[in-house]
């Protein structure tokens, strides 16, 4: 299944999932398989996957892996080229995999007749291991439901095969999802035909955790954003995942006209998020972004009010974690000291989550879209308002 060939300095491999999308073999694969079943050979880290989490309950496989290393990925016997894939574990147990079988920001483009060879492969595939037909989607953005595509329901599991809107005319990305009968969270979400939020606010205070003055929220969804200017839409896909909404970062950015290779402005991010958040029924908010030498409130792109002081700015942050919702930070990289500092980005305009705070030792928490060791990190409660360039509050707004 797995080979290796060198050219040019860039490391060639081959990968297949199949393993992870054959029934009811991919059901018995658990976290501490991986290793074995996509073995590393004698690289130093495995080339095929990484973990996305330090508890490793999310792992990812990308085509493009990285400069180094270029990944031949594939499902069904080579027969269909993938981009990208996503492995939910829960307790060690397999729960499910998400597979972007194509998307532009990794992809660039694909004809209409490789989307429907594809589809009709995946298609097949899917109806053979559920042992059933297909449910058809017919996508509708005015009532909520944002892809195209095919609901498999059976004892067997569930699975869904979805594109954006336009496809076949304008494929955008081509997204599978497969998960056990049992399985919730996004892929419970994944099979109800309106894309909102599955959780109620008032049940986001359960996952704020207090120990040792920390006050930060768990539960929130690793992403890794790649070597893509998807920051901000990868950070809203973990924001979503968190309320239950069934909707990546490929599919965001087509939603909120997202360039991976734009830089990251915060009147930009104010227009992307303000776009898209009537379509999951969730509020969005600018609470601050920088003008001048101060942050100020943003509305109707215009700056209104007084500024924002550090002293409304930390009340801001500490209200909104005491209630379970993490906010989206958009900040200036290379010019605060962070713990632990594993910043691959080290300049420039980011977006982050702050997910908490300790008042004790003055430090703010937060989290990258960048993979394992980036979920819980700390900033100086002084620096961070420094360096903030805008916050972001987007909630449920279902009490």
């Amino acid at each position: 299944m797995l080979g290796a060939s060198e050219a040019k300095n860039t490391v060639k491999l081959k990968c297949s999932i199949d393993k992870l999308v054959y029934l009811p073999a991919a059901y018995q694969v658990a976290s501490d398989d991986l290793e074995s079943l996509f073995d590393k050979g004698n690289y130093r880290k495995n080339p095929y996957f990484e973990w996305l989490t330090l508890k490793k309950d999310r792992a990812i496989f990308k085509r493009n892996r990285s400069q180094s290393f270029k990944i031949d990925l594939t499902m069904l016997a080579g027969e269909v080229p993938i981009d990208e894939a996503v492995l939910d574990f829960e307790k060690g147990k397999f729960l499910g995999i998400t597979i972007s079988v194509f998307n532009w920001g990794d992809g660039g483009s694909i004809v209409q007749t490789e989307f429907q060879r594809r589809c009709d492969l995946i298609g097949k595939h899917l109806s053979e291991q559920l042992d059933t037909k297909p449910k058809k989607r017919v996508g509708n953005i005015k009532k909520g439901i944002m892809t195209s595509g095919y609901v498999w329901e059976s004892p067997r599991g569930k699975a869904i095969l979805e594109y954006n809107l336009g496809a076949p005319g304008r494929i955008e990305f081509v997204r599978v999802r497969l998960a056990t009968k049992a399985s919730k969270g996004i892929y419970a979400a994944a099979m109800k035909e309106r894309s909102q939020a599955t959780v109620r606010k008032s049940s986001l205070t359960r996952n704020v955790v207090k120990e040792g003055g920390n006050v930060y929220i768990e539960g929130i969804p690793m992403v890794d954003q790649g070597a893509k200017g998807y920051c901000v839409v990868a950070s809203a896909q973990r924001l979503f995942e968190y309320y239950g909404i069934a909707c990546d970062m490929h599919q965001l950015a087509v939603l909120a006209q997202s360039d991976p290779r734009q830089g990251t402005s915060t009147l930009l991010i104010n227009q992307q998020l303000g776009a898209i958040d009537y379509l999951f029924k969730t509020r969005f908010t600018c609470l601050a972004v920088r003008h001048n030498n101060g942050l100020f409130q943003l509305k109707d792109e215009k700056y209104v009010g007084k500024p924002v002081d550090e002293k409304k700015f930390h009340k801001l942050i500490r209200t909104n974690i005491d209630d379970g919702i993490p906010l989206l930070w958009s900040l200036m990289l290379g010019v605060a000291e962070e713990e632990p500092n594993l910043n691959p980005q080290t300049s420039g305009g980011h977006m982050r989550m702050i997910i908490g705070y300790n008042d004790e030792t003055e430090r703010i928490i937060f989290t990258d879209s960048w993979g394992a060791g980036h979920e819980f990190k700390t900033i100086g409660s002084k620096d961070i308002y420094k360096v903030t360039q805008g916050v972001f509050l987007m909630k449920p707004t279902t009490n």
